[in-house]
């Protein structure tokens, strides 16, 4: 397959601008990959449960975003600049983008203003770019990490036009891990009350970390998919997360994938397993196309994703591009709402 067969036209209208209010009333497309029709159902996400069973394993990304934007000055020319924090490499030393490029070359210093209305009270920031690399990433050097959370902005992807009014709303309600760019969106239809409708069915819940990183806010841009290397991300998957995956496999229950993230999170682990699911982290590096065998995700629960985009490859390995795009085409006409303050579709 080639990246256009991936690609399809959205009208901009239905690119959702804010979240749904309260979080949980979004719609939900429910897609049966095995159902001999188009296997299509179109509910409301409350109604999420009536597809669950108890001894269900749910398995949820609790990365929280950062507020990895951030505008400043270059000091030699004053020029204005934007530095966006993608990864964290070790203390102080981050991977990151920026614009204008040419103001970003090795050597350069950012000041972040201290000064700015939203700043509050601090001594300010100071960026230095320590290398350039051909991709467009910088490796930069912060002055200190303490003031991210008063000069820095969440950093929410370009076809979001307005900012919400609460920033929690680009976070989930059980975001505890400070390290994403990007929500994982999947997550953001949860409520409290519904987590607790969830485990009293009887379903399991479990926790995985994957801070989302540079590939959700780049489309694939060669036509050969082969060709494509995908970014690594950070990850954790615990022993309690590792035990609970274990005793569901043994017992023949469902292993459901909250988001894409915890998707590729628990392939990556399978792929490496040879088996026994054990608690580890690192880097996670798989990039799922059509082909791919997955190891241990039953179903999925997810939002409607970009063209040309690694995470419309992954959902359509899952339930065949075909598949995929005739559900894309039914929420179009259906005016479902698109992307990361979308609607959801559990694929089953």
């Amino acid at each position: 397959m080639q990246t256009s067969d991936f690609d399809y036209h959205l009208p901009p209208e239905l690119i959702a601008q804010t979240p749904a209010e309260p979080r949980d009333s979004s719609r939900l497309l429910a897609l049966h990959r095995h159902r001999p029709d188009d296997g299509i159902e179109h509910r409301q996400f409350r109604d999420l449960t009536d597809y669950l069973r108890p001894g269900d394993l749910m398995v949820f990304n609790r990365s929280r975003v950062i507020p990895a934007r951030l505008h400043g000055t270059e000091s030699r020319s004053g020029a204005t600049v934007e530095v966006l924090l993608v990864r964290r490499l070790e203390p102080g030393i981050w991977q990151a983008l920026g614009r204008p490029g040419r103001r970003l070359r090795a050597g350069a210093e950012i000041v972040i203003d201290p000064h700015s209305p939203d700043a509050g009270r601090t001594d300010g920031l100071r960026i230095e770019i320590l290398e350039t690399h051909e991709n467009g990433l910088r490796t930069v050097r912060l002055s200190r990490e303490d003031e991210l959370d008063n000069l820095g902005e969440l950093p929410l992807p370009p076809y979001i036009k307005e900012t919400p009014d609460d920033p929690e709303r680009y976070q989930t309600v059980y975001a505890d891990a400070p390290g994403s760019v990007a929500a994982p969106t999947a997550g953001l239809h949860f409520t409290d009350g519904m987590l607790k409708s969830i485990r009293d069915l009887g379903v399991q819940t479990a926790w995985v970390t994957l801070h989302v990183g540079l590939d959700t806010f780049r489309p694939v841009h060669g036509e050969n998919i082969g060709e494509h290397k995908i970014h690594t991300e950070w990850f954790d998957l615990p022993q309690d997360t590792a035990d609970a995956i274990n005793r569901a496999r043994r017992d023949g229950h469902r292993i459901i994938a909250v988001g894409t993230t915890t998707v590729r999170t628990l392939e990556h682990v399978a792929r490496d397993s040879g088996g026994n699911i054990i608690a580890t982290s690192g880097d996670a590096d798989l990039f799922i196309t059509p082909g791919h065998q997955f190891r241990l995700v039953d179903a999925m629960l997810t939002n409607f994703h970009l063209p040309r985009s690694t995470l419309l490859m992954l959902v359509s390995a899952f339930a065949g591009r075909e598949r995929i795009f005739a559900a894309y085409h039914e929420a179009i006409q259906r005016q479902y709402r698109f992307y990361s303050f979308g609607d959801a579709m559990l694929i089953l």
